[in-house]
């Protein structure tokens, strides 16, 4: 019955892929896409990876960050990373060679070859990936798994489909025992509570900027989503800036020319000078500078004085890690939509957690600095990988 479900499924697929056919196309014209949907829906300049090895998939540039102390810790082993984003694969490229896009689950049949370990990061949950996978020959495992509260109904909902991809995983590494009731309720097996993998990785600064000579203090408003920006700028309309620079890291290069539009308009109307990073880099920091580089935020936490995280202050989003700032003892400001990172914000102190509109009101009072020696040991996912 399982197989059979298999084959009706990939036939479904099939005819999915038939229909959208036009709108795939019309796709990969946009700057987004034009790598990515050529690679994963029409295998150009995607084949297979050469050599068996430990796979490791990621969705995008946070997910590939994340495995980089298991990747490091596997030493000389054969290593293949396939992504789904460009973001993903940009980052996958500086840890190696190895790099692919996932293709579309109606190719993997004949794309996949012999690979020792299939290790899947957090939720991509694709049926074709396991069971051909399994079927190759590879120990299959899903780490950093998690199931969030706004989530958990969709995938109760449809239970009977999840016991179909969990029959062909190994193993899987849950990031809280919550995360772990939920996995088993909708047929994970064999589940070990690990914490998440993002903890393991200490951050370090690439490039050291020495701005505090300055003596300017640092407002960065973090991987920001689309509206966040307006909502922030208009709460420093009434915070004194005399002594402060403003950077905004949007999380989306797309949104960049956007960005630089509204900041731009802001610093104007408000007295303002203002820079962008990819023109003027810190030799000439403006009183409000967009960062429209991808990379730098690590570097630009290091400088940090008070970190404002995006994608926390807008329904559906769900929050960004926080351990990053906090490692560099950064004061953050969130937004109370934090609940894909539960686990994180609990491994932090001294988050200041608050409405946007009472954003201006805590800048003007005195904030804690965050702090976290919370990390997590992952040398239980590394010996399952190297035991296969």
């Amino acid at each position: 019955m399982r197989y059979f479900f298999i084959y009706f499924y990939y036939a479904i697929l099939s005819l999915f892929y038939i229909l959208a056919l036009p709108i795939i196309i019309l796709a990969s014209f946009f700057r987004k896409h034009k790598h990515s949907i050529p690679a994963r829906f029409f295998l150009r300049g995607n084949p297979p990876f050469e050599k068996s090895g430990v796979w490791f998939h990621a969705c995008s540039y946070g997910e590939v960050t994340s495995l980089t102390p298991l990747i490091y810790a596997l030493g000389g082993n054969e290593i293949n990373i396939s992504v789904i984003t460009k973001t993903g694969f940009d980052k996958a490229k500086t840890i190696t060679p190895n790099i692919r896009f996932l293709p579309y689950e109606i190719f993997l049949p004949f794309w996949i070859k012999e690979q020792k370990v299939l290790v899947v990061t957090e939720a991509e949950l694709w049926l074709m990936l396991f069971f051909i996978a399994k079927k190759r020959g590879a120990k299959t495992m899903l780490i950093n798994a998690r199931i969030s509260d706004r989530s958990y109904h969709n995938y109760r909902k449809f239970k009977w489909f999840y016991k179909i991809v969990f029959s062909f995983v190994d193993e899987v590494y849950a990031q809280g025992e919550q995360d772990k009731k939920r996995l088993a309720s909708i047929g994970a097996k064999n589940i070990k509570v690990c914490g998440n993998v993002k903890n393991a990785l200490l951050p370090k600064v690439t490039k050291q900027y020495n701005i505090k000579a300055k003596n300017r203090k640092i407002i960065t408003f973090a991987s920001t989503h689309i509206g966040e920006e307006a909502l922030l700028l208009d709460q420093l309309s009434s915070v004194d800036l005399s002594d402060t620079a403003i950077i905004i890291v949007p999380r989306h290069p797309e949104r960049f020319e956007a960005v630089n539009k509204l900041a731009q308009s802001w610093a104007n109307s408000h007295g303002k000078t203002y820079s962008r990073f990819s023109k003027d880099g810190f030799d000439e920091l403006g009183d409000i500078m967009l960062c429209d580089t991808m990379g730098e935020l690590i570097n630009i936490y290091a400088i940090t004085d008070v970190t404002i995280l995006g994608g926390s202050f807008i329904e559906g989003v769900g929050g960004h890690n926080p351990l990053e700032p906090a490692a560099f003892n950064n004061s953050i400001i969130s937004g109370r939509f934090f609940f894909n990172q539960k686990e994180l914000y609990a491994k932090v102190d001294g988050i200041v957690i608050c409405d946007i509109k009472e954003v201006a009101e805590k800048l003007k009072g005195t904030l804690p600095k965050a702090s976290t020696a919370h990390l997590e040991n992952t040398s239980d996912i590394i010996k399952s990988i190297l035991s296969a």
